[in-house]
């Protein structure tokens, strides 16, 4: 009886060893899901930063006011072009391919990302008077890093987390993933460098941010600086599809 303990024990060592390092390779494949190149008819820009070639969708060119928008980790910018720019034409808006994604080189990193936004804020910065930072999902951590370090005039988080490491601690409880991710996306700890006005919106169904990710990030805000609102019956994916969503975005961004 001992032997076949042993034995069963020594299985389930093996089985989560190598589950760990699967998980621990693999981890950025886990994490980020490029998207293809695709054509759009809109002007582009490219942006050179540490030798990557970083394209960036530029939609209804010459406003006053700005908005740089950062997408979720599977989200083509190519494809999300064509609304965003009916949604809010008073506004130049900037739509950044991080690397690895549509037409940029290199492959992404939590480092180079961040790099890279905050790259494209200070290219644009003197040609707007009011620069707005909306992110969804993943995005939501860029908007709160470049926020945290430039002047921002309106903030919006779509389905946001307070860090990539609590949101896979919660996926793979029985692993140290604070020491295996080596993106981290941290931010929450970023909150308190966070001037501008913020606005955070939550998918009532959202299966892959939970609540409890959510609002830890929004106890870490100031209230007074921080606005919330949960739009009902929509899921993490489809949470844009419905047209409250659009609606209230518009609401708090107004004139930037």
């Amino acid at each position: 009886m001992k032997k076949i303990i042993r034995r069963i024990s020594i299985f389930l060592l093996i089985v989560y060893i190598g589950m760990g390092l699967f998980l621990y390779l693999n981890q950025r494949d886990m994490l980020y899901f490029p998207t293809p190149k695709l054509e759009t008819p809109y002007t582009t820009m490219t942006l050179l930063n540490e030798g990557e070639s970083i394209k960036v969708i530029v939609l209804n060119k010459g406003h006053k006011n700005a908005i740089l928008y950062f997408g979720g980790n599977a989200e083509s910018m190519a494809v999300s072009a064509d609304y965003i720019a009916q949604q809010f034409p008073a506004f130049t808006v900037y739509l950044m391919d991080y690397r690895g994604y549509g037409s940029s080189t290199g492959e992404a990193t939590e480092e180079g990302i961040y790099s890279d936004a905050l790259k494209l804020y200070d290219s644009i910065k003197a040609q707007h008077g009011r620069i707005s930072i909306g992110g969804r999902s993943l995005g939501s951590s860029v908007a709160i890093y470049v926020a945290s370090k430039r002047e921002v005039s309106k903030l919006a988080l779509i389905t946001p987390f307070d860090s990539i490491v609590s949101v896979a601690e919660e996926r793979y409880p029985l692993y140290p993933v604070s020491f295996l991710l080596e993106d981290k996306y941290d931010s929450k700890s970023k909150v308190k460098e966070i001037k501008a006005s913020t606005f955070i919106v939550i998918a009532e169904e959202d299966k892959i941010i939970s609540k409890e990710r959510t609002q830890a990030l929004i106890d870490a805000f100031d209230p007074t600086q921080l606005k919330v609102t949960i739009i009902k019956n929509r899921g993490h994916n489809d949470i844009s599809s419905d047209a409250t969503y659009y609606k209230v975005m518009q609401d708090f961004i107004g004139e930037g």
